[in-house]
């Protein structure tokens, strides 16, 4: 089947669900109700529309924010003038971000390409770039570090991921996603192949783009949890579906619920949470 490409289900043209929003207020929805532990964190995919996250995910357990990218097509969202790289005009406000309760951890994503096929073409380029990011002076402390070229077994020269990621400093993570539906224990086998030990994987679910169910997405992170060893295993839950000619909308909170349901013990991160998980689907999560 055709790739639906994450990157296309962000807010870069994709019809995003924000109607009904004006007068809630979560604040007064009584805490002692809402279900801890739906999630750990939200990953939120930068570009020039989406410069100002705003949510309630702590309200269903986030904790953590992972940045998809801090530098991506050459533009850094965070200021980096010892790499002569341009600033993107209006820059996110990282003091305000990094007091939100959702963002206590934040999982610094380093330089990235909003095209898959160019990201993977200049992997080692974009580690080598992604080594010195890391090592800059941030508006922030990170927890850990991403590198943003994800992988699949399509991908036929993976095996550079290994040179692109030796110079990147620890703690760090990747992700990848399996749309061609190999199977667990094919994909952990092919993992295995490429992923640095001391290196963790986010796995995409692929709820998103239908390729599998909330059910069979649990089988493969309790093989590929089980085979990295759960410290370097975290799961994506896809907070987005397809809404026809390659556009993309919100998974209501009756998709999204049973999703997260489903992934009860592991570590899940929603994507993508400033883009599809609004204060009221979290109202309505909440409620259950």
């Amino acid at each position: 089947m055709a790739r639906l490409s994450r990157r296309a289900a962000l807010g870069l043209g994709a019809a995003v669900a924000g109607a009904g929003l004006v007068g809630v207020d979560l604040a007064l929805v009584a805490r002692d109700h809402r279900p801890e532990g739906l999630i750990d964190g939200v990953v939120w995919q930068l570009h020039g529309g989406a410069l100002d996250p705003r949510g309630d995910w702590d309200f269903i357990g986030a904790r953590s924010l992972l940045l998809q990218w801090l530098v991506a097509d050459g533009t850094s969202f965070v200021p980096l003038p010892e790499l002569g790289l341009k600033l993107i005009p209006d820059a996110p406000n990282w003091k305000r971000i990094a007091r939100e309760p959702w963002a206590s951890r934040i999982i610094a994503g380093l330089a990235g390409d909003f095209s898959e096929p160019k990201a993977r073409a200049n992997v080692v380029e974009l580690g080598a770039l992604s080594a010195k990011v890391a090592r800059q002076k941030l508006p922030f402390r990170p927890a850990g570090f991403y590198f943003p070229v994800e992988a699949d077994p399509t991908w036929k020269d993976v095996s550079r991921m290994r040179e692109a990621l030796a110079p990147i400093p620890r703690p760090l993570w990747v992700s990848c996603y399996d749309n061609s539906n190999v199977g667990p224990e094919a994909l952990a086998d092919w993992i295995d192949l490429w992923l640095p030990r001391d290196v963790g994987l986010f796995f995409q679910d692929g709820c998103g783009v239908y390729t599998r169910t909330p059910e069979a997405a649990r089988s493969y992170a309790e093989v590929l949890s089980h085979r990295l060893g759960p410290r370097r295993f975290k799961l994506i839950a896809e907070a987005f579906r397809p809404a026809g000619t390659g556009t993309f909308r919100a998974a209501t909170a009756a998709e999204l619920l049973p999703q997260l349901k489903a992934y009860a013990g592991f570590d899940v991160f929603v994507f993508d949470g400033p883009h599809y998980v609004d204060r009221l689907i979290v109202q309505q999560l909440m409620a259950g």
